[in-house]
């Protein structure tokens, strides 16, 4: 699997592959269908606890981007394109909202902000 962890990142070792796995998922990178390792298996591949794996699995079974099959395993869930979109205009909500904080302290107006914007979406 792909996954990198750090120890020196302030988020949680079970945030970390969460968040990972979620991008992966909304990228395109995993799709419905495709199978994710046993939990057991990416502890012993990250060299971490079966707990902490587990903890992940749940949060996203819980957040509906995975689904576990008893005795078969955990698999991208089979979401429809309207989840995808929404999870995806979240992102983009949080990252918005801090260039516009950013912006506010830089004192930068609106109208600079959206020509900015305008600049980035035309690249």
């Amino acid at each position: 699997m792909f996954i990198k962890l750090s120890n020196a990142n302030n988020q949680p070792i079970y945030e970390q592959i969460t968040e990972q796995l979620k991008q992966a998922i909304l990228s395109g990178v995993l799709v419905a269908g495709d199978a994710l390792p046993s939990i057991r298996a990416l502890a012993v591949e990250l060299k971490i606890s079966v707990m902490t794996t587990k903890r992940a699995y749940g949060d996203l079974e819980r957040d509906g981007f995975i689904e576990t099959v008893a005795g078969k395993g955990s698999f991208v869930s089979q979401r429809n394109q309207d989840f995808l979109r929404e999870e995806l205009v979240k992102q983009i909500e949080g990252h918005l909202t801090k260039a516009v904080s950013i912006a506010k302290t830089a004192n930068i107006q609106s109208d600079e902000l959206f020509d900015l914007l305008r600049l980035l979406l035309e690249e």
